[in-house]
């Protein structure tokens, strides 16, 4: 008998673990969740679903009459980015950008016999290379959420700009912060070249060849990797906004909202380094998608 103990417990525990699944499969109490297309926590009575686990995009509350009134990223945004360097594909609640990191102003990173190119004026020294085309892809959402917990930035592309180059955080390697030595490397743009091609960390300096660029204005500087976009350091009155988060967010009106207010960054009113003022440096408060 000894010889059918281990076939006898085997069955036993089999039984065991399929009463246990079946019971776990009965607890599912299946909920009526309602579409919440204008993110306000109310949800439309008339659009709906069940099921055990609450779906993104719905909400248990029913309540909204209105769930038209989508509040996400403003289409008109995109039209201030270069359309020779950057397109958009547009399906659904995401956007595709796609960008060859090509920007539209000058600078020294262009070589000397591009119509683009000028001598260094803002630091004192470029660093090896010159501007050429590259791909930067990346899909966002059109209607960003705010995370539960925000997420630190890494090397590498972080935001593509308007004018289609990359923005960068405030670190220039790995656990090596951005200094004066390296700054004074950097264009009127805030920009200069590396490994990875042209990119920005600073605020454009107010010189004359800056027509293109923010500075110390309320202009969109570009979109980030979390699918929140990023204005100048103003508001559109001019005035400096108090109620900025770490990450230089606030929920507030901008130049693309049509008076609605969307959550938003800014660029943060001070001094990074000497005079410099850094484009991001704080964590995205959104959830990051990877910049091809």
């Amino acid at each position: 008998m000894k010889y059918l103990a281990f076939p006898i417990l085997f069955l036993l525990g089999t039984m065991i673990l399929i009463s246990s699944c079946k019971d776990d499969n009965e607890s599912c109490v299946e909920t009526t969740w309602y579409q919440d297309a204008d993110n306000d926590g109310l949800g439309n009575p008339d659009i709906s679903q069940t099921s055990c686990e609450q779906p993104a995009g719905y909400v248990a509350n029913n309540s909204d009459s209105d769930d038209s009134n989508f509040i996400g990223t403003p289409l008109s945004a995109f039209d201030e980015f270069n359309p020779d360097a950057v397109t958009f594909s547009f399906d659904g609640n995401e956007v595709t950008i796609e960008s060859t990191g090509v920007p539209n102003h000058t600078s020294p990173y262009w070589q000397e016999s591009h119509p683009l190119h000028i001598e260094q004026t803002f630091g004192d020294h470029t660093t090896p290379g010159f501007i050429n085309e590259r791909s930067y892809t990346v899909t966002l959402p059109l209607n960003p959420q705010i995370a539960s917990t925000s997420s630190a930035t890494g090397l590498g592309a972080i935001g593509i700009a308007v004018t289609g180059a990359p923005i960068f955080n405030d670190e220039e390697g790995p656990n090596v912060a951005l200094d004066l030595q390296t700054a004074g490397g950097l264009d009127y743009a805030g920009g200069h070249n590396g490994p990875s091609g042209y990119h920005y960390h600073l605020e454009a300096a107010d010189v004359p060849e800056n027509t293109t660029l923010s500075y110390d204005d309320e202009q969109l500087i570009g979109i980030m990797a979390d699918g929140f976009l990023l204005y100048g350091r103003t508001e559109m009155d001019g005035s400096y906004p108090t109620d900025l988060d770490a990450s230089g967010g606030h929920y507030g009106v901008t130049p693309h909202s049509d008076g609605e207010e969307i959550y938003h960054y800014h660029i943060i009113n001070e001094y990074y380094i000497s005079s410099l003022i850094m484009l991001f440096g704080g964590d995205l408060q959104g959830t990051p998608n990877t910049i091809f």
